[in-house]
């Protein structure tokens, strides 16, 4: 007997695209530089917000990234420590402490790999492209608001350090493309900092990096029903908003990239470089939308090389190069952030040329999305009001679609009504008020053979119709029912309500 699950992802074994050629190699391993350089201050703020040590972050982002560029479904994606994880695991954390934390990363992991096995991935296929529109710019809007904070309040050198920066990564790729921009942006911009002695905040402002290597161990919790029901309802928020975020994320980058990728696989991918990063003493993540941006879009890396790279070095850099990596300018970092937040807003989007051609709907469907998203903080439950947003507006769209029109014989003795359209729960609220009860012959027929029943509701209607009809002696016989639709309203034909 065949199972209602979708089959297990399966993990093929081929040659890496990365050996094709030495210019795709190259631009992988710099790519995965790039990215493990701008991860170092994110990860450092991300466990500022929950609480906990710089490194805690750090090892987080190094677990996350490796493991995902192994079982991870979408190539060249970057998952590591993110803000929207901290957000939700930052209460468990002040109130229950750090064993809690880490059992709860484990939790929300095995979480993941069930809402993954079970095809929760399926669900993105009702998430609109208008939301999908709204959620790239209000990423970049909060891309480029991360970065404020850093201009606020500091040494004036900095200004024109970020000038600078952005200066350097517009037109560098004009001289040649076979560093990074933002390398090269990086570089040169430290190397100013340290020889001249310019006094600019700097990575090792943000706290102290981890000398050596995480080690594997258990969580510091009592293995109980108590714990399990305490770090449950934090795990399956984490879980649910990593997911979010993770396929929202692997959506974007198959668009940019022309690529399929497989969500199923990605989901349990998250799930199990949760689990690992939970056992290695994490904070957990997800895919890191503007991290990501870096390594497609400005870096152009398209192989998993970069992900694991990225989460590689970025140990390496830590550990082995700390003091060089502690003086590099936070100004260099913010420049990089704020070219990929330009980058990643879809400017077309809101060209007045397009807005005059777009639907109403979509536009306010891609507006509210940007607004919960920047109101909240959080990408997820943007896209949760933004699809409900869009499901609301085709419900009201459609809900008119039913059309009715009557055709009396002559001799006056039999009226044929036909009813064009798919009847459910919003069309088929108007379609009781389209018939003339009172003056109609004592033969009513309805023809639905141009229509379709999709529920219960539009059963309850017909239900009422005939009813109304038979409060006068009048007869209705319906019609041209499709399969489908004769199936359900012989089923709950007069079941509805008790009876005519």
């Amino acid at each position: 007997m065949s199972s209602l699950l979708p089959a297990a992802p399966k993990f093929r074994l081929s040659k890496p695209d990365w050996l094709d050629s030495p210019k795709v190699l190259r631009t992988e391993v710099l790519a995965g530089l790039v990215v493990a350089l701008a991860l170092i201050p994110e990860a450092i703020s991300f466990s500022i917000i929950v609480g906990v040590d710089p490194a805690v972050g750090l090892f987080a982002s190094f677990t996350m990234a490796v493991v995902i560029s192994i079982v991870g479904g979408r190539k060249a994606m970057i998952s590591a420590a993110t803000g929207a994880v901290a957000l939700v695991i930052a209460p468990l954390y002040r109130e229950h402490g750090f064993g809690y934390l880490v059992a709860a990363v484990i939790l929300a992991g095995v979480f993941q790999v069930t809402l993954g096995a079970l095809g929760v991935a399926k669900l993105m296929r009702f998430v609109p492209r208008s939301v999908m529109v709204g959620f790239v710019n209000a990423l970049a809007i909060l891309i480029f608001m991360a970065q404020v904070p850093e201009l606020h309040d500091v040494p004036w050198a900095v200004y024109p350090l970020v000038a600078g920066g952005l200066t350097l990564m517009v037109f560098f790729p004009k001289v040649t493309k076979v560093v990074p921009a933002p390398l090269v942006s990086i570089i040169i911009l430290t190397v100013i900092t340290v020889a001249a002695g310019i006094a600019v905040p700097t990575v090792g402002d943000k706290g102290e990096l981890p000398s050596s290597l995480p080690v594997p161990g258990l969580p510091d919790v009592p293995f109980a029903m108590d714990t399990l029901t305490t770090i449950a309802p934090y795990a399956l928020a984490m879980a649910l908003v990593g997911l979010m975020e993770s396929l929202m994320t692997a959506k974007l980058v198959d668009d940019i990239t022309d690529t399929h990728s497989n969500k199923t696989r990605e989901s349990i991918g998250q799930g199990i470089a949760n689990i690992v990063t939970g056992f290695f003493g994490g904070m957990g993540g997800c895919a890191m939308i503007g991290q990501t941006m870096i390594n497609v879009r400005v870096s152009g890396a398209r192989t998993r090389l970069s992900t694991f790279l990225a989460g590689s070095f970025l140990m390496v850099l830590c550990v082995v190069f700390g003091p060089v990596v502690s003086d590099i300018p936070m100004a260099a970092l913010v420049a990089v952030m704020v070219m990929v937040s330009f980058a990643t807003f879809d400017w077309h989007s809101v060209h007045p040329a397009t807005l005059k051609r777009m639907p109403l709907g979509e536009t306010v469907v891609m507006t509210v999305t940007v607004i919960v998203v920047v109101a909240t903080d959080n990408l997820a439950i943007g896209v949760v009001v933004g699809s409900l947003t869009a499901m609301v507006i085709f419900a009201k769209r459609v809900a008119h679609l039913a059309e009715v029109s009557g055709v009396v014989d002559p001799d006056g003795t039999q009226v044929v009504y036909a009813v064009t359209g798919e009847l459910f729960f919003a069309s088929s609220n108007d379609l009781v008020y389209q018939f003339n009860y009172k003056d109609d012959p004592d033969d009513v027929v309805i023809d639905l053979s141009d229509a379709h029943i999709w529920d219960a509701s539009s059963v309850a209607a017909l239900d009422a119709i005939e009813t109304k009809y038979a409060q006068r002696g009048k007869k209705v016989s319906i019609i041209g029912l499709n399969k489908p639709s004769a199936n359900m309203h012989e089923r709950l034909a007069g079941q509805l309500t008790g009876g005519h």
